[in-house]
Order: structure tokens, then C-alpha cells, then sequence
């Protein structure tokens, strides 16, 4: 079960806008000061805690995003997707925002970003997870953050994904060897675009629902497939290595059993994010 004290520590370390009172903001009542912590309740907890097992249904109090956002959103998509298609899905999770749109604006058949795509892009990007309910860190502050293709390496067998070298690719290589070739990688490094890609994709199949979207898929510029992390799943096993499922497969015990289980997302976590026991955290 997820800690008191410990949620509380790392919840009000965030700018909480529609959800919470911030930390830095007190109101004097009566001569009394309270502090953020008084208000979060065991009731709070206690939804929170089903929201992440209900992580794919919407709850009371999502955030979703504006009809007119919806229509953008549907077109900004569409685009990205006629990028993939044109570089290749391997290229596409390395592609960096300047890349991208010079692509738009070179290839008729994707057709050059609109104004209100790239305002739209830079608003995602830049809007504060915690007001729809995603609390994780943003390693990538800059929407033009690039991925340095010297310092990857393709990794065979896995549609087209790519590792960092260094403590990412030896942990993979670890993995293959002890674990055996049962293990495959699923998902490797993700640029922002990449990310923007899978979280846009994931908006819309939730019906413009940014709360339910982030709650099982970090928003672009706070994934730690952009400098590190991957995921491992089980060869045959399909989508189901995206589910709480993988931990009955033998390859996830044995990671277990060897020690490789350092999760970024663990079980009951307060980031706002499901249970991720496939999501490999690599120390950079």
C-alpha cells in the first residue's frame, strides 16, 4: 500500500492548481495557518489509489481538453503519423521538434504544421502535468531537446528501437544474458516527439481525457525513455506486456529473482501513474 507520509512529502512538492492548495500559499483563518497537508484527506487517498487501479476509465474531476483543442489535436496527430510513416517507425522515435517540422514543410504528402498545430504542440508541452493529475519530474525542460543518434545503438529484433549506449545498453545486454531470449526490449528510447506521438494518440482514444491519458502514459518531456529507461516483456506475449499481466510470465520473475527490478513506476506509486512493472529504470 502506498505510504501517508510518504505522498504527502512528494505531493506537495507541486504546483497543485486545480487539485491542491500549493505549498508555498498558507491562508490565515482566525489567527490558525494551515498548512497544504491538512488538506488532503484519507478520502483523497483513498480515490486516488482507485483511480490508478481504474487507470483506463474516467473518473470525476479528469481534465479534458477544449472542443477546439480536440479538432487540433485530431490534425496534429494525423501529421505525426504521416511523418512515421514517411521516415519509418526505427527513425521516427529519435526524430527531434525542428526535424519534424522541416519534414512537414519538404514533403507534400505530410503537408507543412499550421499555426494552430505547433501552438497547440508548445501548449501540451509546456502546460503543467500536476493540473490534470501526472506528478512525475520533466527530465526534458526544452520542447527542442534532441536525442544525440551517436551516442544510440539499434537494437536487433525489436521494430526498429534504439538504446542509449552506456548504462542503458549494458543493462539491456545483462538482461539478454541472464535472463535469456525470452526477454525482448518493447520500447527503447522515445524523443519528444515520439512521446507526443503515443500521448496525443492516447488523448484522443480517450476522448480528449488528458487525466486518463497521463495516468498510464507520461505527457511529452517528462518520459524517461528520453534519456535512459526502457521496457522489458516477454517474447509471444504480445500487448499483454503492457499490463500487470507480465508479472505472472516467467521472464519477469526471473528479472525479479536476478535483482533487475528497479522500477520507475511501482505499484500504488504518487506520481499519478499506473502500476508499471515492465518499465525498466536505468541510472544515468
Amino acid at each position: 500500500m502506498i505510504k501517508r507520509r510518504e505522498f504527502l512529502k512528494n505531493i506537495t512538492a507541486f504546483s497543485f492548481s486545480s487539485y491542491f492548495i500549493s505549498n508555498t500559499v498558507y491562508a490565515k483563518t482566525a489567527g490558525k495557518i494551515f498548512n497544504p497537508k491538512d488538506f488532503i484527506s484519507d478520502k483523497y487517498l483513498k480515490d486516488y489509489i482507485h483511480k490508478m487501479k481504474n487507470f483506463d476509465r474516467p473518473h470525476k474531476g479528469d481534465v479534458y481538453i477544449s472542443i477546439e483543442d480536440y479538432k487540433t489535436l485530431i490534425s496534429t496527430l494525423k501529421r505525426l503519423k504521416r511523418i512515421q510513416n514517411t521516415v519509418g517507425h526505427g527513425h521516427f522515435y529519435l526524430l527531434g521538434l525542428d526535424e519534424t517540422i522541416n519534414l512537414s514543410k519538404n514533403y507534400p504528402r505530410i503537408g507543412k504544421f499550421t499555426k494552430k498545430e505547433l501552438d497547440f504542440i508548445e501548449n501540451i508541452f509546456y502546460k503543467k502535468s500536476s493540473t490534470y493529475g501526472f506528478y512525475g519530474n520533466k527530465p526534458l525542460p526544452k520542447i527542442t531537446s534532441k536525442i544525440n543518434k551517436c551516442s544510440t545503438i539499434k537494437i536487433k529484433h525489436s521494430y526498429g528501437n534504439y538504446l542509449f549506449k552506456g548504462p542503458a545498453f549494458e543493462t539491456y545486454l545483462k538482461i539478454k544474458k541472464e535472463v535469456g531470449n525470452k526477454a525482448v526490449l518493447t520500447s527503447g528510447i522515445r524523443s519528444v516527439i515520439k512521446q507526443f506521438y503515443l500521448f496525443l494518440n492516447k488523448v484522443y482514444r480517450s476522448n480528449g481525457n488528458l487525466s486518463m491519458a497521463s495516468r498510464s502514459l507520461a505527457p511529452p518531456g517528462y518520459s524517461y525513455h528520453a534519456i535512459g529507461d526502457f521496457d522489458i516483456g516477454q517474447s509471444g506475449f504480445g500487448e499483454a506486456n503492457f499490463s500487470v499481466r507480465f508479472t505472472n510470465t516467467p521472464v519477469y520473475k526471473k528479472l525479479n529473482h536476478l535483482g533487475f527490478i528497479n522500477l520507475r513506476y511501482t505499484q500504488n506509486n504518487n506520481l499519478g501513474v499506473r502500476f508499471e512493472p515492465w518499465h525498466v529504470k536505468v541510472k544515468i
